[in-house]
């Protein structure tokens, strides 16, 4: 018996190690980028490399397997984030190329939240440009380590230690680079391994070699290989051990302190290559494997009030997030991160965001538009899955046996708003069926009734947004739309409030009435307010029962809305309540929310108001003999430049901040300023008063 006990205990150790192996095996990565600095094509060299595909896509061939939208291919960028999976020295990766416009930034945004780990792709020539920054914040706020990749080195003005200095002073990690080029701008041809003191050199047909240091190097090679020693050891305790005890670092030992140093975030890892000339693609898998985590070395996932939680175990019960929904009319792929436990086909799962069982039919791995099928998927795995018809973004799948409610993504606020007709009326119905597809697919995007008009409105987070959104009903539904012109989310925002403002709600309409009495301070809230509403309560003595003051605060909620100038959402307000009284059987919670809803209302229009307006970054690079007409177009746009300066070659650079509504148009007007030459890009950049 006692042999029994020992043999079956050994074998759920080994069938536990085992599991853990697997898992310790998956890494889930995203690649993070401004728009053109390459992201798409180092995810098609990787799909090729790993054998995931047998020939390389290219951008502007339109073959690329993650771009694989007409939209995109038409358009030359990313705008849906596309998840493929494939396999790299004995590990399973499962990579999400995420948009680099700013407008899909919500994309990135829903990606994160499931993934362990990015790659961050920069332009050797431009660096840091704005979006970039913007994706590598957002990976910050998810927690989510990053290795960096210097891509198009074979570029004229190409540098990488320039490159470096960019990460350093913009996003302000501790970067370490790992690799030094071997040649430069077109006679770039591979890069010295500072960690294994070796070069990495591709031919043309991106055929990898491997040899020693070029003797030309070999000095440059050792002087940054002690650098990047010192760098690790002033970092890392056990690197800093070995290196007083033997003067140097191993090549095991700077492996293992890089892997801590990127998982905790503390330093940065850089490589570089040219990813379209098939160079630096293997030495970046590579460190992907070895420096970022897999979902054993993450924290446990949290319920979202962080009552529960759930580690990365098959065995656990079902966790899953998800993510990502794609709705078309022959049928609905819902994409899911497994947190924990184990999904098999056939499997009914719960919903807890709408309390629905769903069953899956089928369990898909992705390339992107093209699935393979499987049996089942265990914790650590992104797959999708068909069967759920009810199932949305940020939704949680899981044992009904052990109900959980993970934090779900956040989607932006919309800022640009159009209005949506069919052509023809006989089309009206499939409008709106296609548009309300199209807001099941991606959050960010809003659908609703003018009250005044009538009409059907589209909200998104930018003109390309609602460009992208339309031209898909258009080439999926076969509804021939006709969209207004755009406007601005406007908002409303308190300069002077007022003080013991008091508000009587009486209502008797035969049966129970309605009584609440209430005295309110309405003021500004700092500037620097992270919300855009505070609610206090200084009653004393029970005068408002405790769940009355709930009722006030949700009331106060309602007000804000709709403010008094233009029915636009209130921000920057902070309510006080001072004082109250009730009735023995007519006050009810329903009553004082009615009231602080009034109320409030009331205190707004007593109270001085303002407009604001959205504002927009905007970087624009144009040939220096246009700089001129570009900057007095930026003024006739209300702009304020911040900063003008030299750019790559003969261009300057823009930096400005400019209402959003001045924007329309502005690609087209830039064209015809620059012949065709200027660029420019843009990011939210918060409210100010409308001029």
């Amino acid at each position: 018996m006692r042999t029994h006990t020992t043999t079956a205990a050994t074998t759920a150790a080994t069938t536990t190690a085992a599991t853990e192996g697997t898992i310790a095996a998956v890494r889930n990565l995203g690649i993070l980028a401004h728009v053109d600095a390459g992201k798409t094509t180092v995810t098609e060299r990787i799909l090729y490399l790993t054998g995931a595909t047998h020939k390389r896509g290219e951008v502007h061939d339109g073959t690329t397997v993650t771009d694989c939208h007409p939209q995109e291919r038409e358009r030359g960028i990313t705008i849906f984030a596309a998840a493929v999976s494939c396999a790299w020295a004995g590990h399973r990766i499962n990579l999400i190329d995420t948009p680099g416009h700013v407008d899909f930034a919500d994309e990135v945004e829903r990606s994160l939240r499931v993934l362990d780990g990015a790659v961050a792709v920069f332009d050797a020539v431009a660096g840091v440009e704005p979006q970039s920054e913007s994706v590598w914040r957002q990976a910050e706020r998810h927690g989510v380590p990053r290795i960096a990749f210097v891509n198009k080195l074979d570029r004229a003005g190409a540098d990488l230690d320039t490159a470096v200095a960019d990460i350093r002073e913009r996003l302000h990690p501790r970067p370490l680079a790992v690799h030094l080029p071997i040649g430069a701008e077109e006679s770039f041809t591979g890069v010295v391994d500072l960690v294994r003191l070796r070069a990495l050199t591709w031919d043309d047909d991106g055929t990898l070699h491997e040899g020693p240091v070029p003797a030309g190097l070999e000095a440059v090679a050792a002087e940054r290989r002690r650098a990047l020693e010192e760098a690790v050891a002033e970092l890392h305790p056990d690197a800093l051990e070995e290196f007083c005890a033997h003067a140097a670092l191993g090549a095991d030992t700077l492996t293992a302190a890089l892997r801590d140093l990127t998982r905790t975030g503390e330093a940065v890892v850089v490589l570089c290559g040219s990813a379209y000339r098939n160079r630096g693609i293997e030495p970046l898998l590579d460190a992907a494997v070895a420096y970022l985590p897999s979902p054993l070395d993450v924290p446990p996932t949290r319920s979202a009030d962080r009552t529960q939680q759930r580690e990365a175990d098959p065995r656990q019960p079902l966790t899953a997030l998800a993510f990502k929904v794609t709705a078309a009319p022959t049928g609905r792929l819902t994409h899911l991160r497994l947190y924990a436990g184990t999904l098999h086909k056939g499997d009914t799962v719960l919903d807890t965001t709408t309390g629905r069982r769903e069953r899956v039919a089928r369990i898909l791995t992705d390339l992107a538009h093209r699935h393979t099928e499987t049996d089942s998927a265990r914790a650590g795995d992104i797959v999708a899955v068909v069967g759920p018809k009810h199932t949305r973004v940020g939704a949680t799948l899981c044992d009904a046996e052990h109900p959980i409610v993970l934090e779900a993504p956040v989607s932006a606020e919309p800022v640009v708003t159009v209005a949506v007709e069919a052509r023809r009326t006989a089309d009206t119905d499939k409008l709106a069926a296609a548009l309300a597809r199209l807001a099941e697919e991606d959050p960010s995007l809003r659908v609703a009734t003018d009250p005044e008009t009538g009409q059907r409105t589209l909200s998104g987070l930018g003109e390309l947004h609602l460009e992208v959104a339309v031209e898909k009903v258009r080439r999926e539904a076969g509804v021939e739309a006709v969209v207004g012109r755009p406007r601005v989310a406007l908002r409303e925002a308190l300069v002077e409030g007022v003080t013991g403002f008091t508000y009587r709600h009486a209502k008797q309409d035969g049966g129970a009435g309605q009584f609440a009495h209430l005295v309110l301070d309405v003021h500004p809230l700092p500037e620097d307010a992270e919300e855009g509403f505070a609610f206090t309560s200084t009653v004393t003595g029970g005068r408002v029962p405790r769940e009355y003051v709930q009722a006030v605060e949700a009331g106060c909620r309602d007000a804000l809305t709709e403010g008094p100038l233009g029915g636009h959402p209130v921000t920057g307000v902070a309510v006080t309540l001072t004082d109250g009284a009730t009735h023995p059987k007519d006050s009810s919670e329903l009553a004082f929310r009615t009231a602080a809803r009034l109320g409030v209302r009331e205190a707004l229009r007593a109270s001085r108001m303002h407009l604001l307006e959205p504002l927009a970054e905007v970087s624009v690079t144009v040939p220096e003999d246009a700089l001129g007409a570009v900057l007095g177009d930026l003024a006739a746009r209300r702009g304020h430049v911040r900063a003008t300066e030299p750019g790559p070659g003969t261009t300057a650079q823009v930096s400005a901040l400019v209402p959003l509504a001045e924007l329309f148009g502005y690609a087209g007007r830039l064209r015809g300023r620059t012949q065709g030459r200027g660029t420019f890009t843009t990011r939210p950049a918060g409210y100010a008063p409308a001029g």
